[in-house]
Formats: structure tokens, sequence, C-alpha cells
């Protein structure tokens, strides 16, 4: 039986990382090899695009970012500080494996790029948020990690839009219907770099005014914008001509996710749930099949998203260090 092994993919190969990663039910937007190296360029990490094989057939991708502090190597997947909820391992060619195959093969991978990690890297910190399409993290609990649960809210587009907006509670109904109705000129278009720095401008400002902050470089997300074409998408609602607030999306793989974005407006109208049903009918138009509304942690924020009848889905958090490293997992969260 052949044995899976790991080796970092040489951008020089003739299979392309993206094509590959065409191939994972796992990936997300920031799977995409231009959106790996504007990670890397903007969290002062270095990247390592880990493929697995099984004999000549590759199995899986597994991004990977390392750090220096000092004498220490820090292993992330993503990266901290820039505000990415999920990457880690994306298995490949899985629709035609039974249970029992694709047990195996999705431990004996995660080992195999952890035994990498620990081989090459010697990393004495590891931590990996999973995607929720990933959706078995117990190769990371076999191997000695801590694996934490999460939550976010993902909107299942396959009903009419009809249908789904009868799913919608009855505020977030009215509030659709009164700006739609509205003597108003409002419009929502899909702006451009100057649009992605307003919309986090001004979400900035909103966490600022409640004692918070914005753990994100804006700088990153234009370089996004300008990196990955019908990638990157920022909304922006206008009340006769005039900006009011916006939603930066990310969109691959069949997901929209509602990224950054949505700040309360100073608008005498409720703007942000014309907003995401706006996004949503688009993202139902190009035929995607789900809306991710990024989190379902806090519990002001969940009574905004639930309004819209998505399911919870679980992603997870898996995390491994040495004893002299517990201190680092405090600073990691601090990153954030």
């Amino acid at each position: 039986m052949s044995r899976i092994t790991v080796t970092r993919h040489d951008p020089d190969e003739h299979v392309e990382w993206n094509d590959l990663l065409a191939r994972s039910p796992h990936a997300t937007p920031l799977h995409l090899d231009g959106a790996l190296t504007t990670l890397a360029d903007h969290s002062n990490t270095r990247l390592h695009r880990l493929v697995a094989h099984k004999g000549q057939q590759p199995v899986g991708l597994f991004p990977v970012f390392s750090q220096r502090r000092g004498p220490l190597t820090l292993a992330f997947s993503p990266p901290p500080s820039q505000n990415v909820d999920y990457l880690g391992p994306a298995l490949l060619d899985t629709d035609q494996l039974k249970r029992r195959k694709l047990d195996k093969r999705n431990l004996r991978f995660v080992e195999a790029c952890l035994d990498w990690v620990d081989d090459e890297l010697g990393a004495n910190y590891v931590n990996v948020r999973t995607s929720f399409r990933y959706r078995d993290p117990r190769p990371f609990d076999w191997n000695d990690f801590a694996v934490r649960t999460k939550y976010t809210y993902v909107l299942d587009l396959e009903p009419t839009k009809d249908e789904l907006f009868a799913t919608f509670s009855g505020d977030a109904r009215s509030t659709i219907r009164q700006v739609r109705d509205s003597d108003r000129e409002v419009t929502v278009e899909v702006g451009d770099g100057t649009d992605v720095r307003r919309i986090l401008s001004q979400l900035e400002r909103r966490l600022e005014s409640t004692g918070r902050k914005l753990h994100l470089d804006p700088e990153f997300v234009v370089a996004l914008y300008d990196e990955l074409d019908d990638v990157v998408r920022p909304y922006v609602a206008r009340v006769d001509g005039e900006y009011h607030g916006g939603i930066v999306t990310l969109e691959s793989n069949g997901t929209v996710h509602a990224w950054q974005g949505g700040a309360k407006t100073d608008s005498d109208l409720d703007l942000n749930d014309y907003l995401d049903w706006r996004i949503i009918r688009d993202a139902k138009d190009r035929g995607n099949d789900r809306y991710d509304l990024v989190g379902a942690e806090s519990q002001r924020l969940c009574w905004y998203k639930s309004k819209f009848g998505p399911d919870l889905e679980p992603y997870h958090i898996a995390q491994r260090s040495s004893r002299t490293m517990d201190a680092l997992a405090n600073l990691y969260k601090r990153l954030r």
C-alpha cells in the first residue's frame, strides 16, 4: 500500500496549485494561490504550500505559514492578525470514497503534513483553523492537539428566492420592503478598491466607538481585491448617491462569505438587511449554493445573523504547543 508523502509545492511545476484546489470540497477563497501569497506578504510569515501524494496521486493540500520568534518557530494555518477565519487542510477527490477509506485518507494525510511541519520546521507551536466544509478534525485530536469547536451561520441557497425570503424573520422582511419601497434613491452595487477602504474605515470607527479594535490591515484586503479577480467584491449601499455602508465578500467553491463590513450606519433607513438580501440574490444568480455569514459566536450579532434562517455550522481550532510555549497561546489570541 502506497504511503502518503508530503512536499512543498513548486510554483514552476506543471500542475498548478489552483487546479488541484478545484478538486477539493474543503477549499475556501483564501486557499487560492494568490490569496496565500498576499496573506504571507501582509503577515510577516513564510508560506509553505504542502501537497500530499499517495504514490503519484495528489490527495490533499495544506497551506502552512511559519514565523520565527527568537529561538522559537510558530506554525499557523491561517496566520494571525489578518482576521482570516478559516484555512487548514483540504482533501482532494473525496466524493467517491466510502466512510472507512475517507477516514483513513484524512488521518494519514493530516499526520503526514504534521510530520512535515515537525521535521522541516521544528515548530514549537501549531495553530490550525479549519473551514466549516472540513467536517472531521479527529486526526488533530488523535495527534495530541487540543481541538475546540466554533460556529458560523450558513444559508443554503438551493431554494428559490421567494422561498428564501419567506424563511427570513418578520422584521427582516419588513425592513427589506421598507428600503425597497422608500421614496429615497437606494442603490447597491459592487465597488472598487477605494470602496474596500471606505467599508473598512467605517467598520473601524464603529468598533472603536464600542471600545474594540479592527484586527485587520485594510491594505491586505485591498491587495486581495487587486490580486483575485471576481473573488473579492465590495458591495456598497448608497442613499441619494451618498455612501452609507457596505460589505466585503469573498467567493469561491460555491460559497459567498460575508467577510468584513456591515457596520451600523447613520442612515435613517436600515440598510444592512437590504445589503445582505442583495448579496444573497447575486450569489444565487451566480450559481453559488451557500452564503456564509461568517461567525456565530457573538450573542449580539447572532440575533442579527439568525434572522435570515441559516443553519448553524461548526468549524474547529486545533492547537498544539510544547510546555514552554503555553504562554504563546495567549499571545496568538491577542494577535488575532
